[in-house]
C-alpha cells in the first residue's frame, strides 16, 4: 500500500482515534491523543489490511520547556505488505506518561526503557520500567533539554567538557 492509499485508508477506518494525519516526503505520519494511543496503535497491528507487525522504532522528543510538551514517536513497518506508518503523541512536559505498547510488540521493552531513562518518559503497565543505559541511581534525565550533568558520581568528579 502507497503511503497515499495508507493515509485514505487510515482516514476511512480510524479517524476518530488520530488527531491528523500528513504525507510527507513520501511518507505518511499520525498524530495520536495519549488517551487512546494503545487502542490505535493495537487496532493497527491487528487490522488484517494493515497488519504493522513490526515495531522498528519507539523514541522521544523533548521539546523543550517553553513549548511544554514532549513526544512519543512510533516507527511501524508491515513486514508482508512493505507499508510504513509514523505514529506521533504529544505528552505533557511536567508529568510525561503514556501506556506501554509492550504487549503488542515485544520490542517496546528496551525502546520504552530507554525513552524513561534518558527522558524521564513513563511507561503505564510496563514489565520492568527501569534505567537501561545509565545506572540506576543515576539523577536526571540525560537527553532532556534543561538536564544539568551531575559534578560528581559516587565521589567521582564527572568531567564532562561540550564541543
Amino acid at each position: 500500500m502507497k503511503s497515499e492509499e495508507l493515509a485514505s485508508f487510515l482516514q476511512q477506518y480510524f479517524q476518530h482515534q488520530f488527531e491528523k494525519i500528513e504525507l510527507m516526503n513520501g511518507s505518511c505520519f499520525i498524530e495520536v491523543s495519549s488517551n487512546n494511543s494503545f487502542e490505535l496503535l493495537s487496532n493497527l497491528k491487528n487490522h488484517p489490511q494493515l497488519y504493522f507487525d513490526s515495531l522498528s522504532c519507539l523514541t522521544a522528543i523533548d521539546n523543550g520547556a517553553q513549548a511544554g510538551s514532549m513526544e512519543v514517536i512510533y516507527q511501524l513497518y508491515s513486514i508482508p505488505f512493505h507499508h510504513s506508518l509514523s505514529a506521533k503523541v504529544i505528552l505533557p512536559r511536567e508529568h510525561p506518561t503514556i501506556d506501554s505498547v509492550e504487549s503488542i510488540w515485544k520490542t517496546a521493552n528496551w525502546h520504552e526503557r530507554e525513552a524513561y531513562d534518558m527522558f524521564g518518559i513513563s511507561f503505564n503497565n510496563h514489565p520492568d520500567l527501569r534505567r537501561i543505559l545509565m545506572p540506576a541511581d543515576w539523577e536526571g534525565f540525560p537527553l532532556r533539554k534543561d538536564y544539568q550533568t551531575q559534578e560528581t558520581y559516587r565521589n567521582i568528579k564527572v568531567d564532562y567538557q561540550q564541543p
